[in-house]
């Protein structure tokens, strides 16, 4: 009985240690496919991501790529737009030299008068100081040059020049825009002044004291300037209307840019300035007349 059972104990000892032997195999037999195949799964899901994580770079340089393209597009269109805009708009300086040049009437300088004095005068104060016709002298029709011009209005100037004995005026009163204007129209006058003496009042390199004591030295037949410095002039007292017979406004001429003397807002102000200085009452007595050249 004790050999039967020791045998049998034996052989079901080695039996079941085998077994359990093969058992404890077989479960890692069967992990290590297991982990292969989840690193398998893990490695293929790593490289998906890496190229989703590409092809989402890509889609963002391209979509960056093409707002800047459409940018850079929108600019070029607005930097047309406005130079287009630009191009519309227009200067004075491009409005007059389109138009062609028209000579200057009596009816243009009593209209600009007319709106000045709309804005700072009462109506019977316009009334009062309202220019007719009959103020004015022939105008020039663009053909004459200003000697011509001058021997046209003032057939008597000869006769006229030797009557004048006062200091601190003069017979004939030329307004331009600009002192290099104011030399220019003295050269003309060589031709018409015959022995006056002529007298440039302008502000450049000149005081206005100077000025004063040139006109109270000696007779002064002829006087050409600026309406701002015959404005400040009259101001002082340094010149006065009582022998000035002919005021004579360079109206038609423009100069590099097609101005006109009016065209430019500070002259045509001192000007406007100037005329309320006792010439446009002067004018209206009878004692002055008005040219335009």
């Amino acid at each position: 009985m004790a050999d039967d059972l020791g045998d049998e104990w034996w052989t079901q000892g080695d039996n079941s240690g085998v077994s359990e032997v093969e058992e404890d195999t077989q479960p890692l037999a069967e992990e290590q496919p297991k982990k292969s195949t989840s690193k398998k799964r893990k490695g293929e899901k790593q490289v998906q991501d890496n190229t989703k994580k590409k092809k989402r770079k890509k889609t963002v340089k391209k979509e960056c790529f093409i707002t800047q393209e459409g940018s850079e597009e929108k600019g070029d269109k607005e930097s047309n737009k406005n130079k287009k805009r630009r191009k519309k708009k227009k200067t004075i300086t491009d409005v007059l030299t389109s138009s062609e040049p028209v000579p200057g009437t009596p009816a243009d300088l009593m209209s600009l008068l007319k709106s000045h004095h709309s804005q700072t005068r009462s109506v019977i104060e316009q009334e009062e100081l309202a220019l007719s016709e009959s103020c004015f002298l022939s105008s020039n029709d663009l053909t004459h040059s200003l000697s011509s011009y001058l021997k046209e209005v003032c057939p008597k100037w000869a006769k006229i020049q030797k009557q004048h004995t006062q200091t601190r005026s003069v017979v004939l009163l030329i307004i331009c825009g600009s002192a290099l204007r104011t030399i220019d129209l003295i050269k003309q006058l060589i031709a018409f002044k015959g022995q006056a003496k002529v007298l440039k009042l302008f502000a450049k390199h000149i005081k206005v004291d100077e000025q004063i004591k040139l006109l109270s030295k000696g007779v002064t037949h002829i006087a050409v300037g600026t309406p701002g410095r015959i404005c400040a002039l009259l101001e002082k007292e340094g010149l006065t209307t009582q022998g000035l017979r002919y005021l004579v406004l360079d109206w038609n001429y423009r100069d590099q840019k097609h101005r006109r003397m009016v065209d430019i807002p500070e002259v045509k102000g001192d000007l406007l300035k100037m005329m309320d200085h006792g010439l446009i009452q002067s004018c209206r007595e009878g004692t002055v007349k008005i040219g335009l050249f």
